[in-house]
């Protein structure tokens, strides 16, 4: 069985968070003639110094009508509280969004257009590896360097996990369902005797799916897998000092572009994972005369 660490909310500290959030919502809904009042001039956000949170904090900065806005921070899981709750109640509500997630599949959401560019084209997500991997655990590397997968896989994963089943249990669903795609990656391969692997992810619903997914192929192959979650920087340093043997997270050239700057030296870029990732900010569909960044408003009082 794959050990691995999660470091989330309890479920009583959900409830809690949860009963908060209905406690601060009003009864009221969208009303699009100022929704950004009704939204009290905030964006929600997830946990600090991420990527897509950095690139909040400068969209407010860049864009004059988000005078006044202030970026909330928090955790992914507290974010789709407030999305979930605001979404129930037709409430409008402005969120980080990154795909691959989940909450696609469960709402009917939107990015909001960025003429001024702030969040970039589509990113990628590419496989890193400490120095030395090839040499010493040459089969651990070549699956790695092997792995690729597309969103629709990675969010059928994320889905299921979102719908109750553990990220084993969804990880092990997704492989029986696609025995293609693991041959594709280990054939060739000679099997292992017990050796360890550590592998580090942040606490994203996205590289939980695909952490579990490729922690999974290397137990078959006769790895005995270490899972373990971190934050960003201390995820990237994790690997570039050697700690964890790699990580399928690293979201370029936008998200985590200033850590790949500080440890690119330190670390083996494998390449590209998946393609098509997106990060920005995101709305529910029925807020349907704010299709834009600009269609925001600023503060004036």
């Amino acid at each position: 069985m794959i050990k691995w660490k999660r470091y989330g909310w309890s479920a009583a500290m959900m409830l809690m968070l949860l009963a908060a959030a209905g406690c601060a919502q009003t009864n009221y809904e969208y009303n699009p003639d100022n929704p950004s009042e009704q939204m009290k001039y905030k964006i929600t956000g997830v946990e600090p110094g991420a990527g897509v949170v950095q690139a909040t904090e400068k969209a407010v900065r860049t864009y004059d009508n988000l005078k006044g806005w202030k970026v909330k921070t928090s955790s992914s899981g507290a974010m789709a509280i407030e999305l979930g709750e605001a979404y129930r109640r037709k409430q409008p509500i402005v969120v980080t969004g990154w795909t691959p997630h989940w909450k696609f599949a469960k709402y009917d959401l939107k990015y909001l257009e960025d003429p001024k560019n702030v969040f970039g084209k589509s990113e990628e997500i590419k496989t890193m590896v400490r120095k030395g991997l090839k040499t010493e655990k040459p089969e651990a590397y070549q699956v790695l360097d092997r792995f690729h997968w597309t969103v629709k896989d990675m969010e059928t994963v994320m889905y299921d996990i979102q719908n109750g089943k553990s990220p084993e249990e969804a990880a092990e669903k997704w492989l029986k369902a696609h025995p293609d795609k693991a041959d594709e990656w280990t054939k060739g391969i000679a099997a292992v005797r017990g050796d360890s692997i550590k592998l580090a992810y942040v606490e994203w619903d996205s590289e939980i799916a695909s952490t579990h997914v490729i922690g999974r192929v290397l137990e078959k192959l006769g790895y005995k897998v270490k899972l373990t979650s971190l934050d960003n920087a201390i995820m990237w340093q994790s690997v570039a000092t050697g700690d964890s043997d790699g990580m399928v997270c690293a979201w370029l050239p936008a998200t985590h572009g200033d850590l790949y700057k500080q440890y690119k030296n330190k670390l083996e870029d494998l390449g590209v994972n998946l393609k098509g990732a997106k990060v920005g900010l995101v709305v529910p569909a029925y807020m349907k005369n704010v299709n834009s960044i600009e269609d925001l408003q600023p503060k004036t009082k």
